[in-house]
């Protein structure tokens, strides 16, 4: 766009998707999803199969994925009070106390129960919409780690609100990257789906692959509600960088990251230093990226601070026509629908 100034505004970032686009069911196996490859220098564009990405992949590439795992964080139960609520974990904060979000109202000191004596109780109530809670089985007070097996048992697969439908058995095995490891997502790092073991096992062989940890919030679905997008208060999420990857990021090797949240985390860190921590960073074409020199990701919601990450790498008259390809060629979006790899 001519006008610099479009690039803040939100409404620019905007698209009309068909619903019958939104992917409700993955791709089996994994690897046939679809894939559309873009390439900045000359601005061509293919369309291909998951399964043939490592044909398109420059082989000096050094690959940075995301080994986070996805919790079943969300939680049915009732007040002692009488009514029904829903819970999702967002994120454990210190002192052994979360931060959630709660379908049904609430004050400070309801007691929520869920069964097998796992209860929470509802501490305070922030501004922006979200609930600080304490789980307690019986007199013990439970932090992350002894949370962990209550949710497994009780909790179900939080799939994104886009996925109107209830989740099944195999959505904890398919709303999981093959390669997740360290529990905390509430959320899937959706460009990692596509990976069967075999073709993750064949990277790997062919490229130097290294992990970051990036525990993806509920924030990362939250739209963008301001104007102007430098007004959006941007969601934070506890990240962890280990060693061999921090040489690797401070190397000259060309990076590609395996989505958004793997290239949030190492600009992040280009930018403080940090090797853990929380990671707030909102990439846009005005703060583009300064390290990552390839992105592999999904095709992302309207006015999400995730479609402006995409627009921070291609431009956003790129982007929209990128996304007007898309759903030309019907492309499945979101987080069981199609990846594209951006060269």
């Amino acid at each position: 766009m001519r006008n610099p100034d479009d690039l803040l505004k939100t409404d620019s970032y905007d698209y009309t998707l068909p619903p019958e686009l939104i992917a409700s069911e993955p791709a089996e196996p994994r690897d046939s999803a679809r894939l559309m490859v873009i390439n900045r220098a000359d601005g061509a564009v293919t369309h291909t199969r998951f399964r043939e990405i490592l044909n398109f992949l420059p082989p000096d590439y050094t690959v940075l994925y995301n080994d986070t795992k996805v919790i079943k964080a969300r939680l049915f139960g009732a007040k002692t009070s009488g009514g029904r609520v829903e819970l999702l974990i967002n994120r454990p904060l210190p002192d052994n106390r979360f931060d959630v979000l709660i379908r049904g109202r609430v004050r400070p000191n309801t007691r929520l129960v869920f069964g097998e004596g796992l209860e929470a109780v509802v501490l305070a109530l922030q501004e922006d919409g979200h609930r600080i809670v304490r789980f307690e089985n019986g007199e013990n007070i439970l932090g992350f780690d002894a949370l962990l097996p209550f949710l497994e048992r009780l909790g179900h697969v939080p799939l994104p609100p886009y996925i109107r439908r209830e989740d099944r058995p195999e959505d904890a095995r398919r709303y999981q990257p093959v390669f997740a490891q360290n529990a905390g997502a509430v959320a899937a790092p959706t460009a990692s789906l596509h990976f069967t073991p075999e073709l993750f096992a064949r990277l790997q062989e062919r490229h130097e692959v290294q992990p970051v940890t990036l525990h993806v919030g509920a924030g990362t679905f939250k739209p963008v509600e301001s104007e102007t997008i430098t007004d959006h208060p941007m969601h934070r999420e506890y990240y962890e960088i280990p060693p061999v990857t921090r040489r690797l990021i401070e190397s000259d090797r060309p990076l590609l990251a395996i989505g958004t949240t793997v290239t949030r985390t190492v600009e992040y860190y280009v930018r403080t230093q940090k090797p853990f921590g929380e990671c707030d960073l909102f990439l846009h074409p005005l703060n583009p990226p300064r390290r990552v020199d390839a992105l592999l990701t999904n095709f992302h919601l309207p006015r999400s601070t995730l479609l402006m990450l995409v627009a921070s790498f291609l431009g956003l008259e790129m982007t929209k026509k990128v996304y007007n390809i898309a759903i030309g060629e019907r492309y499945r979006f979101y987080s069981y629908g199609d990846a594209m790899l951006i060269l």
